[in-house]
């Protein structure tokens, strides 16, 4: 990680965001769904784990719970028996089903459209809402931050935080709304596809010769 001063933050923001939006100019998220609310409960289920588990376990699991209701009234046994694959199952079926009761009574089946309905569900938080938010309603008021967020913030100098929401609060600060929409998924993909956490030479890498920062120095695994 580089420290740097607010002038040169917001230059190489620019530069990272110009190239984010050549390259993935359509946000869009590679979790599998077919109804609004499996696509909150396929982001729930993201939370330490990858895109590709949730839509391996979500492929059989969302041919039989489709609505709010349908998840509401799941068996907690046989729900977490079903997606026991993902890490922290037990936490998340108790979270998937309790959020869907409230959607299904409170919201009459129609996931929320505002970032204070959607935080106050069980688990959602910043980074979830403004992940649905974006998928769903492509209202994008916030940054969400996940870990590859997280690695390329720091690694550029954008950010010293390692809070998720300090970090996207930073970069809410350093980038214009209206590109706000592009920041969260090209990282993703670009960290999923070009430069993943994994030990590796980053020194061909599109965002090291665009920013002109991790020339020559090999990526490190995930920070903590």
């Amino acid at each position: 990680m580089v420290t740097i001063n607010l002038v040169i933050k917001k230059k190489l923001a620019v530069k990272i965001v110009t190239y984010l939006k050549k390259v993935y100019p359509k946000p869009k998220s590679e979790l599998l769904y077919d109804t609004p609310f499996q696509f909150v409960v396929a982001v729930i289920m993201s939370a330490q784990c990858t895109d590709k588990v949730v839509n391996r376990v979500t492929r059989s699991l969302f041919k039989k719970y489709k609505t709010p209701r349908d998840f509401a009234k799941a068996k907690p046994v046989a729900f977490q028996r079903a997606i026991a694959s993902i890490p922290f199952f037990r936490v998340k079926t108790k979270a998937i089903i309790a959020t869907a009761k409230i959607v299904a009574s409170e919201y009459k089946g129609v996931v929320p459209r505002i970032e204070s309905h959607l935080v106050a569900l069980p688990g959602i938080g910043y980074k979830t809402a403004h992940v649905v938010l974006g998928e769903l309603y492509e209202q994008y008021d916030g940054i969400p931050t996940d870990t590859h967020v997280k690695r390329f913030a720091r690694r550029f100098g954008l950010t010293t935080h390692t809070d998720l929401k300090k970090i996207s609060h930073d970069l809410e600060t350093l980038i214009p709304k209206r590109d706000w929409k592009y920041v969260n998924n090209g990282l993703v993909l670009y960290g999923r596809y070009i430069c993943p956490a994994r030990p590796h030479d980053c020194r061909t890498h599109p965002l090291t010769r665009v920013t002109g920062i991790g020339a020559g120095i090999l990526q490190k695994p995930r920070e903590a």
